[in-house]
């Protein structure tokens, strides 16, 4: 046995991309929603999976109207600063989860060019962390979407307490979701990768006596 020390760099390397060869999959790949999606088309609740998102976790100070003002120029969109609220500015959507935190989406790979624009555009004290591989999102619908959710959520859905646009981080069964409401009768769920088996088979059961729908648009 040799005495020698070995010196081994530890090198962090920042702003790449992960190789072309490394296939993106949805946590739900092995339910293969697609072939369940041509085998029911009626049924009160309707279920879809918009996978591989880009998803960012900002926080600021939104006190500091300058850094503001930078970080809404970069997103294309006001960022929301009235509690539970979100906004949608084409492919992008500012949720409010903290009076300093939003969770940013954006179509798949365009996370890193945010990540990239944020690094070159605005100036000041920022946290911007890509989440995107640790969640996924679920969009369910139907003339019984809500009493499925009453089944998972501890949260009142009548639509005067819940309208649409609203976003709220609860509990779905033993898990946890964060829940945007779409219309009166549509949500979007953004969960995360390792309960995203759990919450599959939990809404199939929750939804059995209303019938599921697979939808693959």
């Amino acid at each position: 046995m040799s005495d020698t020390a070995v010196e081994t760099p530890n090198v962090m390397v920042m702003n790449q991309l992960p190789s072309s060869e490394i296939v993106g999959e949805s946590p739900l790949h092995h339910a293969d929603l697609a072939s369940a999606a041509a085998t029911k088309n009626e049924g009160g609740v309707h279920l879809r999976e918009n996978a591989l998102q880009g998803f960012l976790t900002l926080r600021l100070n939104p006190e500091n109207k300058d850094l503001l003002a930078s970080a809404n120029a970069v997103l294309g969109l006001e960022l929301p600063t009235k509690p539970l609220s979100s906004v949608t500015e084409g492919a992008t959507t500012a949720r409010w989860m903290s009076p300093d935190e939003w969770l940013i989406s954006v179509p798949g790979e365009a996370a890193f060019d945010l990540e990239t624009a944020f690094q070159e555009k605005v100036d000041g004290h920022f946290s911007l962390v890509n989440s995107s591989g640790g969640v996924t999102t679920l969009v369910v619908s139907g003339e019984h979407v809500v009493e499925m959710l009453k089944k998972s959520v501890p949260y009142d859905f009548h639509i005067s307490e819940f309208p649409a646009g609203k976003v709220v981080s609860t509990l779905f069964a033993k898990s946890s979701a964060v829940i945007r409401r779409l219309d009166e009768q549509a949500f979007e769920l953004i969960i995360r990768r390792s309960f995203a088996d759990y919450i599959w088979l939990w809404i199939q059961d929750a939804s059995r006596e209303y019938g599921l729908v697979i939808k693959n648009d």
